[in-house]
């Protein structure tokens, strides 16, 4: 009986270490702070957090709909979620007084996302000319040159971008071939290739300026941009602001946006573009085709005035 009880409490234990590992490091602290926010609001109430219940959850999301994003509410809900699982307990996050009250603050507030704009061709090479113009550090213009055309060119989320191994990169006559190992939509690990082509202008090519980087920095193994995702965003804000944008509209994910809407404009088809952005489902790169052919499909082009 000992024997058994000995080797549920090792399945139970094993079983709690895979459900830890089917989500990423950063996903699970996300999870944690959402969950640390909501346990804080249930105790200042004097409302069970753990188990929760629906009409709880719902109170929370109407606490925070005056100050919060529509997206941030469903990430609550999701992460709240995600933590009861982990505990054993079950929560009903599609109970109709969380639908209703969540179609109830979408009405009054719109779900639409003020999403930081996309770096366009023109704004990238602005920027590749300001880091020569401003930047004194031989090391620094070279790694910001990398960092930038290479997320532009790969339409790299900055998780994906910052934690490129040496070993993940493969130079060939084409270009590069780069294997993402995880990323956010592939929680699993199958990873991708992505494969970026020599630019015939050497001054913008991404391919020219990883190499020369690597060079550089003569690395042997591990990471090769040693800087967090954060930092992406900084470095992007930087240069924006240099070329007389306004940094505030820009960000991190102007990369990844820029190369979408960039090569939707210039005719790329969807399915080409998701194989890069590793977009799992339409809506989004949609969103990008949409934006790029506001003024080339506009119906006013047929007016001559």
């Amino acid at each position: 009986m000992n024997e058994l009880i000995t080797d549920l409490k090792s399945l139970e234990l094993e079983t709690l270490k895979n459900l830890k590992n089917s989500k990423s490091a950063n996903t699970l602290r996300a999870y944690k702070a959402d969950f640390n926010d909501f346990s804080a609001f249930c105790r200042k109430n004097g409302l069970s957090s753990m188990p929760t219940e629906p009409k709880i959850l719902s109170i929370y999301l109407t606490h925070l709909a005056s100050n919060s994003k529509f997206s941030t509410l469903k990430r609550r809900i999701a992460s709240i979620s995600v933590i009861h699982k982990m505990k054993g307990h079950y929560l009903d996050t599609k109970h109709p007084i969380i639908m209703e009250n969540l179609h109830g603050i979408k009405r009054v507030k719109g779900s639409n996302q003020k999403a930081k704009k996309p770096l366009l061709i023109n704004n990238l090479k602005a920027i590749i000319n300001k880091i020569d113009e401003i930047t004194q550090s031989d090391k620094k213009k070279l790694r910001d040159k990398a960092i930038i055309l290479l997320g532009f060119s790969g339409g790299f989320r900055r998780s994906e971008l910052v934690n490129i191994e040496i070993e993940d990169v493969d130079f060939v006559s084409e270009g590069v071939k780069i294997f993402v190992k995880r990323s956010k939509t592939d929680q699993s690990g199958e990873g991708m290739i992505k494969a970026i082509p020599y630019f015939e202008n050497k001054l913008f090519c991404p391919v020219t300026k990883l190499k020369d980087w690597i060079n550089f920095i003569e690395i042997k193994s591990g990471k090769i941009f040693e800087i967090s995702d954060k930092s992406v965003s900084l470095i992007i804000k930087k240069y924006v602001s240099y070329a007389g944008l306004d940094p505030n509209k820009y960000g991190g994910h102007s990369l990844r946006s820029g190369f979408a809407t960039t090569t939707a404009e210039s005719g790329a088809e969807e399915r080409n573009i998701m194989a890069m952005t590793g977009h799992k489902t339409t809506q989004m790169v949609r969103r990008y085709i949409h934006e790029a052919n506001l003024f080339k499909n506009n119906a006013l082009n047929k007016i001559k005035l």
